[in-house]
């Protein structure tokens, strides 16, 4: 199966909505008929982003708001201290049901819509804005219809007794039922009554007997181990030592929950239609490459669906759509650091399949440097489409919104189309080189346009890829 994709040209000089300028934009863009898989990740290594169905490429040194396409490795990923509090804060809500104080100051996920193409389609990264499942409908299998959101008040006003909870969702997408709002009573405070879901407090004299015990232990293991064992002390007793190891990012999202637990978080994954053609190698993962939904379900109710692209070297986030009653839980980061440990499950069947790619980074936007924060990554040169890491990157972006990269000044695209003629064309139901099809071709100033898609997507693409003329 080859792709199929139809040119559209250069659109220059349209809405930004990163910088809010009327006339800022430049991109170029093309719509995918048909993609597979691989064409999508050599795309995407060139700088390319999907939208739908809707392909296209910002110009780099032209548009108001360079858009870099970065990549986090999870192989050597290790979570930030923001990322751990995301995290926790999800424990803490499906165990015992707590919901944490006031807003997410730290997560920046409520940027503003970007227009891939003005008054055609809508770019709509998962970690760039969020989108009211109660705008979806027809269970997804009708348009998706997405609107930026106003960030959402503090959930909990100062001296506030009552937190404002989501009851329920609608039981399927676009049921067309509307979600509703309870209160939720706070239980008392410290000092207020006795919590009985908590273990009765400790008397002051063993907890400084224990941790002057503990301190012995870290100070010389050995000496104290024997000298408990001589008094008699059991091993499986004595106070253990922390580790000064981190919580890998898997031990913190797949911490057991207590039987008990207050909510229980499920997620399901299905095909979703897209240009991506479906494919189930013998040596990729048990699931297959293609695009998926990814369906966050609590208590039996959905609350966000996350869309990937499953490719031969990476996951790449698409969208995600989540219900703002739920914004306390940061979903965007919460979905990105599982997606980030999923991209690693599959490596362990895949080896090749080693990068999570989360859309574009834009410097120039302060809103928009949150992406950076997922490390280690690397920035791709829009030169020479090799991969940089961001410490090398961000020095220069300081000064400059556009930059090349790579540092080596004789070092050129290795990928660039070097022989048109080779180029495939879809025409008239046949295919053919372009070497071919110029004997159609009416329009001599066509070629102009066919050189400038070949330099776009190079020369792997354009050889196996049928670019369709009418």
């Amino acid at each position: 199966m080859a792709s199929v994709v139809e040119y559209k040209g250069l659109k220059a000089g349209y809405h930004c909505g990163y910088c809010a300028s009327r006339e800022g934009k430049t991109s170029c863009g093309m719509w995918a008929h048909s993609l597979t898989v691989q064409d999508y990740q050599d795309l995407i290594d060139r700088g390319w982003r999907r939208s739908g169905k809707y392909l296209y490429k910002p110009v780099m040194n032209k548009t108001c708001c360079p858009q870099y396409t970065i990549r986090c490795r999870p192989l050597q990923f290790q979570p930030s201290k923001s990322h751990k509090k995301v995290l926790k804060k999800m424990l803490k809500f499906l165990a015992k049901g707590e919901i944490s104080k006031g807003s997410c100051e730290d997560e920046p996920m409520d940027s503003t819509m970007e227009d891939a193409v003005a008054g055609d389609f809508a770019l709509v990264n998962k970690l760039d804005i969020k989108c009211d499942l109660k705008t979806l409908s027809s269970d997804l299998k009708g348009g998706i219809e997405s609107e930026e959101k106003k960030k959402e008040n503090s959930l909990k006003k100062e001296g506030s007794k009552e937190l404002i909870h989501p009851q329920a969702i609608e039981e399927k997408l676009g049921s067309g039922e509307p979600s509703h709002s309870i209160k939720v009573h706070i239980g008392p405070k410290p000092g207020k009554g006795a919590d009985l879901s908590k273990p009765p407090c400790r008397k002051a004299k063993e907890m400084r007997k224990e941790r002057k015990r503990l301190k012995l232990m870290q100070q010389n293991s050995a000496g104290a181990f024997e000298g408990f064992q001589a008094q008699g002390q059991p091993a499986s007793l004595l106070p253990k030592a922390k580790s000064n190891q981190p919580k890998s990012l898997e031990d913190l999202i797949f911490e057991s929950l207590p039987a008990n637990a207050s909510h229980k978080l499920e997620f399901t994954r299905f095909l979703v239609d897209s240009p991506l053609e479906a494919e189930c190698p013998a040596n990729g993962p048990e699931c297959g490459y293609g695009s998926f939904h990814q369906q966050y379900w609590l208590d039996g109710k959905i609350i966000a669906v996350g869309v990937i692209d499953i490719l031969p070297y990476c996951v790449s986030s698409v969208y995600l759509y989540y219900d703002p009653d739920y914004s306390f839980l940061s979903l965007g980061v919460y979905s990105a650091l599982r997606e980030i440990a999923f991209t690693k499950q599959l490596h362990e069947r895949a080896s090749q399949l080693s990068y999570y790619y989360m859309g574009f980074y834009i410097h120039s936007c302060p809103k928009m440097r949150y992406k950076g924060q997922y490390r280690p990554s690397d920035l791709l040169c829009p030169e020479t489409y090799v991969w940089v890491p961001i410490e090398q990157c961000l020095p220069s972006l300081d000064n400059s919104k556009y930059c090349r990269f790579n540092q080596d000044p004789q070092a050129v695209d290795e990928g660039r189309s070097k022989d048109l003629n080779r180029l495939r064309v879809l025409h008239r139901r046949s295919t053919m080189p372009y070497a071919v099809y110029k004997n159609y071709q009416e329009d001599p100033s066509e070629e102009e346009g066919v050189l400038e898609y070949a330099n776009l997507v190079g020369q792997k693409c354009a050889e196996r890829m049928l670019l369709f003329r009418n």
